[in-house]
């Protein structure tokens, strides 16, 4: 039997509860929207994280994807280079071979060289020079022709391929400039070189590179090599002579890199210097190539980055088409702020005080290289659909019929005290009088003048008949900011006749219009108020 429940327990089992209060209810609501918002920011930031691993699991997957890939291209590289040096050295031979009966046969001959007239000549000196190995000779020769560059680019490759040993002739070639500049005062007159070592150089890529895989080996012999690479540690230690990098030449600087490129003497060790140089002289058209030969590709970037801060926008938009970076540097915005920096540029150099007429002549020269660069630019990448270059154009043109109205001779001033009328020979008032307002100057012959020519002459000379004479005339105007010195015949002055003697006229002076930008006239700086053309 169970037991008997407690009367008093029963009591109070029934007694009746008193019911929720709605402050009860709010505080419950409260804490179930909490823990809702708190639940849905853990699920949000544990998804988050979630995406967040996957991201970066899918780019180590796509990394050792690419080094799988860049492994097998490697090794079946290293491979095709084992297996194709035998007969790349065969090649090599038979070549070598030829080249060196070629050159007995010339030194046998000896044919004369005589002048060049055409194409062909051009080519035949070269490769005389080339079979007897004689690379001063080839050194001045090639120097001589820099009119013809397009076409001693084209024939030295062919010439340089008659040489017994190509790298070695063209180091001899050019050790007269590079590295070290050997002509002591002939170099500073402004004859700069350069442009024939870079030619010479980007000849023996082609006659040194592999026959069988190409540019990817280069047939140079280690004793060669090692040469060009003290070659190369002589000019960098060079130029702390030279003052640093920002005073080191465009041309010592090209042909600098060209040589490294060359010879395949590229060191991982001195990328930044070659960062430092290319991007010194940006502005040469064959540095965005020689950057990425460099191995510099995967700091173009960063190296864009850096031009564009240091306004070189135009250098930019070369370097992004050379390795594919336009969706990244899209080049329109690039070349507008090319134009409007070279216009403040231009506003700028406006504004010196001590030789406006400079100024702004070379303000002017400044906006025409710009607007050439850009409209260069555009067709050379094909932006017209984006960046149409007609208002650039029309700019070009305003600015240079400004500049050819500009050189057309002014009329000449007649002197003043050699001044005549055109129908008698009576001579014309002083230049002082001609300044004066409302001068009555007499048109017969027969009488003289009614104004005082200088103060040396007698006053007796000037009859004061009919002219009444003042007291205290009023001074005369100021002329160019000057007042004019009182006159001891005051009395006679011209200003002083209120009523004019018949058959005179009146000389009235007109001010010339205020000059603009230092002298120059105002149709010129109306010209060349600058505008928007984009």
């Amino acid at each position: 039997m169970g037991s008997i429940p407690d009367p008093g327990e029963v009591a109070a089992d029934l007694t009746p509860q008193p019911p929720p209060s709605f402050d009860d209810f709010q505080r419950q609501t409260s804490l179930m929207t909490s823990c809702t918002l708190l639940w849905k920011e853990l699920s949000d930031h544990f998804t988050t994280l979630e995406q967040n691993l996957q991201k970066k699991s899918d780019a180590l997957k796509r990394k050792i994807q690419a080094l799988d890939t860049d492994t097998k291209a490697s090794l079946a590289s290293i491979k095709k280079r084992e297996v194709t040096i035998d007969g790349s050295l065969e090649i090599a031979l038979e070549r070598l071979d030829d080249r060196c009966e070629a050159a007995l046969k010339s030194i046998d001959s000896d044919r004369d060289d005589g002048e060049v007239d055409d194409g062909d000549g051009l080519l035949l000196a070269l490769k005389a020079f080339c079979l007897k190995m004689r690379s001063r000779e080839f050194w001045k020769f090639v120097i001589t022709k820099k009119k013809e560059l397009d076409a001693l680019r084209s024939q030295i490759p062919m010439a340089l391929g008659e040489c017994v040993d190509p790298p070695r002739f063209v180091l001899e070639a050019i050790s007269e400039v590079f590295p070290v500049d050997r002509r002591g005062e002939r170099s500073e007159k402004g004859n700069d070189l350069g442009w024939a070592c870079v030619v010479i150089l980007e000849s023996l890529i082609p006659v040194v590179m592999d026959p069988v895989i190409g540019k990817s080996r280069l047939m140079v012999t280690p004793t060669v090599k090692k040469r060009a690479s003290e070659i190369a540690e002589t000019w960098k230690r060079s130029l702390e002579e030279r003052g640093g990098i920002e005073n080191v030449k465009t041309p010592d600087v090209h042909t600098f890199l060209q040589h490294l490129v060359t010879f395949g003497i590229v060191k991982r060790e001195d990328f930044d210097l070659y960062r430092k140089l290319v991007v010194g002289s940006a502005w040469r058209k064959q540095m965005p190539k020689l950057a990425v030969s460099l191995g510099l590709g995967g700091e173009m970037p960063d190296m864009i980055k850096e031009l564009i801060g240091r306004g070189q926008q135009l250098d930019a938009v070369h370097f992004t088409y050379e390795v594919g970076l336009v969706n990244k540097f899209p080049p329109v915005p690039l070349l507008k702020a090319f134009l409007r920096d070279a216009k403040k540029a231009a506003a700028s150099i406006m504004e010196d005080p001590d030789n406006p007429g400079r100024a702004t002549q070379l303000a002017v020269r400044k906006e025409q290289s710009a607007l050439r660069a850009v409209i260069k630019c555009i067709e050379e990448y094909k932006l017209e659909s984006e960046f149409p270059p007609e208002n650039l154009k029309k700019r070009l043109e305003q600015l240079e019929k400004v500049k050819t109205e500009k050189k057309k001779p002014l009329p000449a001033a007649i002197p003043a005290n050699k001044r005549t009328r055109a129908n008698t020979a009576v001579p014309m008032p002083p230049a002082k009088a001609g300044r004066l307002t409302n001068a009555y100057v007499s048109s017969f012959p027969s009488q003289p003048p009614t104004f005082v020519r200088s103060p040396s002459h007698h006053p007796q000379q000037y009859p004061a008949a009919g002219i009444p004479a003042y007291a205290s005339p009023p001074p005369p105007p100021t002329v160019y900011g000057t007042p004019s010195p009182p006159s001891p015949y005051a009395a006679y002055s011209p200003e002083a006749v209120h009523h004019p003697i018949p058959g005179s006229y009146t000389l009235n002076y007109m001010p010339p219009p205020p000059a603009a930008y230092g002298g120059y006239p105002s149709g010129f700086a109306q010209a060349y108020h600058q505008q928007a053309y984009y």
